[in-house]
């Protein structure tokens, strides 16, 4: 298992070009919020769980594998889901799991799009085409930003 440094250092070399990181810095938190709206409207049918339990069962394993590699981003982690899933909650109450769906499924293929754009800006494939446990780095790189901006890095 790589450390969280060797990792985030690497996702570091492949977003160097200011406009990459600046398009990564806002989609992919979009992402990742877009895959757990998606989630949250899987039903569970026949089953005590209620809706939303694919999101929480996903945000749960990314967490932990957040947790093994670092205490102090996991925590972030922990907070940037539990808004995730609140979101997500007040969504589907609000608007409904259709509509949940449908602006998730919107933000999920623009921010990829812009994340594309952001890589052919840069010059580099995506970090993920090389190993996609960078598809869990990323919000851990993002993270790690906002740390070193607020003074937490």
């Amino acid at each position: 298992m790589s450390t969280i440094d060797a990792l985030l250092n690497q996702y570091s070399s492949d977003h160097q070009n200011p406009t990459n990181q600046f398009i990564h810095v806002l989609c992919v938190p979009a992402i990742v919020w877009s895959v757990s709206a998606m989630l949250w409207t899987i039903p569970v049918p026949g089953s005590f769980f209620l809706a939303g339990a694919w999101c929480a069962l996903a945000m749960f394993l990314a967490w932990a594998w957040y947790w093994q590699k670092s205490r102090k981003l996991a925590m972030g982690a922990l907070v940037a889901f539990l808004l995730m899933l609140l979101l997500n909650r007040w969504l589907a109450l609000r608007f409904g799991m259709g509509t949940l769906l449908a602006i998730a499924v919107g933000v999920f293929v623009l921010a990829w799009i812009a994340q594309f754009i952001g890589h052919h800006v840069e010059g580099k494939r995506p970090s993920f085409l090389t190993d996609m446990t960078y598809l869990l780095v990323g919000p851990l790189w993002t993270l790690d930003k906002l740390y070193r901006r607020i003074g937490l890095g």
